[in-house]
């Protein structure tokens, strides 16, 4: 989960970076009240939101990725990141000081920028503001969340019988508009005779059947690796009990 983050901290980071990159660490740190923030639209009020300052192993990521992509154009930023962690790992106290000690000057920096914004606001504005930053961190750990089960290999959900019929039906619409093409999907579906419509009922149940062969198996694996709060409530509960899914 903690390198998910890390990685996806990174390429959030990256920007114009290339120009301010050069050899010696202390030349490559821009000034620690330097760090930069960008239009956060909450509302028309709101105005422009300060950003978080980026941690000191992300500040240090984002300064080496475009180096060692110029030293390995083939390689993916997944195998490029996993060598600039290794190279952090590697880094003397001394040059990671230099890092954590900008992150921090930031950091105070970017307080009292948030400070100064919040006194501009009402208290209508402050409420507005809270609730969409609630919603904010709600949906970016959702996303977190979405990625580490698809890292993980959870198997996908069953679809209906719909769906499946709209997945094979889709390509073969005439042509037009995406919103065309699936309101004339969704007619010929309308259309279908219940004995037309069974065929992708069973299909559905097949695939039912298959995604619960599939979570089965998961989630032993998942307890095995210690993941337990993956796995679903009733099947914790099933186990307590004794029981088994039917």
């Amino acid at each position: 989960m903690a390198l998910l983050r890390g990685v996806w901290g990174v390429l959030s980071a990256l920007g114009k970076c290339g120009a301010d990159i050069c050899t010696g660490c202390a030349s490559r740190l821009r000034s620690p009240f330097s760090f930069a923030y960008v239009p956060r639209n909450f509302s028309s009020t709101l105005g422009t939101y300060p950003k978080k300052p980026m941690t000191s192993y992300v500040r240090f990521s984002k300064e080496q990725l475009p180096i060692f992509k110029a030293q390995n154009p083939d390689a993916k930023n997944s195998e490029l990141i996993k060598k600039i962690a290794q190279l952090w790992r590697e880094l003397p106290e001394s040059e990671k000081k230099i890092y954590e000690d900008a992150y921090r000057a930031d950091w105070q920096a970017y307080k009292e920028e948030i400070n100064r914004f919040q006194e501009q606001l009402t208290p209508s504005q402050m409420v507005s503001l809270e609730k969409e930053i609630t919603q904010k961190r709600l949906r970016k750990k959702a996303l977190i969340k979405k990625r580490e089960l698809t890292m993980l290999g959870k198997p996908k959900r069953p679809r209906s019988a719909y769906n499946i019929f709209i997945a094979e039906c889709f390509q073969e619409a005439k042509d037009g508009s995406s919103q065309v093409k699936l309101k004339t999907v969704n007619e010929n579906w309308k259309n279908l005779s219940s004995a037309q419509k069974q065929v992708y009922i069973q299909l559905a149940n097949d695939d039912k059947i298959r995604y619960y062969n599939e979570m089965k198996s998961w989630e032993e694996h998942m307890i095995e690796v210690g993941r337990n709060d993956l796995i679903r409530r009733k099947v914790k509960q099933q186990a307590k009990d004794g029981t088994e899914e039917s």
